[in-house]
């Protein structure tokens, strides 16, 4: 585009080393061109609608003229991309290094949260064990003031069959005490 365009900016691409082969090969009367082959219909070099000689070109606005080097609209065009895509990189980078920093201080908060959750599933767990040997401290008691109060209420049973025994049979004991 510098040849055409900006033509004191142009500089010539090397020329093409050719390997031996290829040197022998054009050498010996080949065909093996040192540029890219043509191009034409699928890559064969035919193209479809060749004329041989076209004759001149027809006649528009007056005599072609090439521009000077103030037509730098293409180049100055490809240099904006060029400094969108620098903008955009910039920009990318500023978005990166944001989210890196907000991704680290979510792994603190994060591992902050799960110190504090493994701390509270601990004391719970303590907490649960106190309350299970309390219960079974109380369960032991239970069965045992169940155990004291059967052995009242039979105490109890025996007393009572005793005093219906004494109330049913006064009478009796009283006559017998009364003649004797």
């Amino acid at each position: 585009m510098n040849k055409f365009y900006n033509p004191k900016l142009y500089k010539a691409a090397p020329k093409r080393e050719l390997s031996a082969e290829e040197r022998v090969s054009v050498n010996m009367g080949g065909t093996m061109a040192p540029t890219a082959p043509p191009g034409g219909i699928a890559g064969t070099g035919v193209t479809a609608l060749a004329q041989e000689n076209p004759g001149a070109a027809p006649e528009t606005w007056g005599k072609y003229e090439k521009s000077g080097e103030e037509s730098n609209g293409v180049l100055a065009m490809i240099d904006m991309l060029v400094a969108d895509l620098e903008k955009e990189i910039q920009t990318m980078e500023v978005d990166e290094k944001n989210s890196q920093e907000e991704y680290e201080e979510l792994m603190k908060v994060s591992a902050e949260k799960r110190a504090s959750d493994a701390k509270s599933v601990t004391d719970k767990e303590a907490a649960k064990a106190d309350m299970e040997a309390n219960l079974q401290k109380l369960g032991d008691e239970s069965k045992a003031t169940q155990a004291e109060a059967i052995a009242k209420g039979k105490t109890l049973m025996d007393l009572h069959g005793e005093c219906d025994w004494l109330i049913q049979n006064f009478e009796t004991r009283k006559e017998a005490r009364a003649e004797s």
